[in-house]
């Protein structure tokens, strides 16, 4: 692994981890683009750099959290079902890393979804969008549920994002409540995956590779930072749908390019 493969792993996870397109297939399939050996440091190197993307929620939510501490309490049971499943599967999802071709399929499959999720939620809510609920209304019962839905995307290629946003808009909030809980629920549960595979794995690091781990980490802050603020604003006026034709069209391209 080489520094410059450093800088665009951490700029493609940084922007993709918020975006409902799956950093981890991302991540996957660019290592192939530059043909990165695999190997265990590369695995932990693209779990480890979310903590540049765990900074950088903290940052943009921080005023939100601190004005409402609850919602981290509720993020924290959100996690629950994916810590569970995560400690009780770790070394199935590590070794589903490692197959590319679970990714390609998972994008191309949640690209469908998001397209239909997106034409029912319109169809259903457009005249009525005032009974959606915003996020001062969510319970804990509801983080729980909405956290049980994102533990499907220990799955590479389903996406953290999509699956807790769409998991929040299927049990009735708003577009913007939904994603603004995706991203203070990363919050545990992406400390928490980057923690267990660090503490499992950081006494095997070289020198060098804990200084990319280090510059990872900081550019991954960055852009990660830029690309929430985006999806922020962007989110606005309007819905996520370009983001099912997106992982469409991307699946198809990484499968043909690169497995094909």
């Amino acid at each position: 692994m080489e520094l410059y493969h450093v800088f665009v792993l951490s700029a493609v996870e940084g922007v993709t981890e918020f975006l409902p397109i799956s950093s981890t297939a991302h991540l996957i399939m660019t290592s192939r683009i530059l043909q990165i050996p695999s190997s265990d440091f590369l695995g932990t190197f693209d779990i480890a750099i979310q903590l540049g993307a765990i900074g950088a929620v903290a940052t943009v939510s921080r005023n939100q959290i601190l004005k409402n501490k609850n919602l981290i309490y509720k993020a924290v049971v959100g996690f629950i079902p994916t810590g569970i499943f995560g400690v009780l599967f770790y070394s199935k999802i590590k070794h589903m890393l490692s197959d590319p071709l679970i990714p390609v399929i998972a994008l191309f499959l949640g690209g469908i979804a998001i397209i239909g999720i997106e034409q029912y939620f319109k169809r259903k809510h457009d005249e009525s969008s005032e009974k959606l609920l915003s996020l001062e209304k969510m319970t804990y019962k509801d983080s729980l549920k909405i956290g049980l839905i994102q533990s499907l995307s220990m799955i590479p290629g389903v996406s953290r994002s999509a699956s807790s946003i769409f998991g929040s808009m299927a049990i009735g909030y708003n577009r913007k409540a939904a994603t603004e809980f995706s991203f203070i629920l990363a919050i545990p549960t992406m400390a928490a995956a980057t923690s267990l595979d660090l503490i499992r794995n950081s006494q095997t690091f070289s020198t060098s590779q804990t200084i990319f781990l280090l510059v990872g980490i900081v550019l991954s802050y960055l852009t990660a930072l830029i690309s929430i603020k985006w999806l922020l604003k962007y989110l606005q006026k309007n819905s996520f749908f370009v983001f099912g034709i997106y992982r469409i069209i991307i699946a198809i391209l990484f499968y043909f390019l690169l497995l094909h």
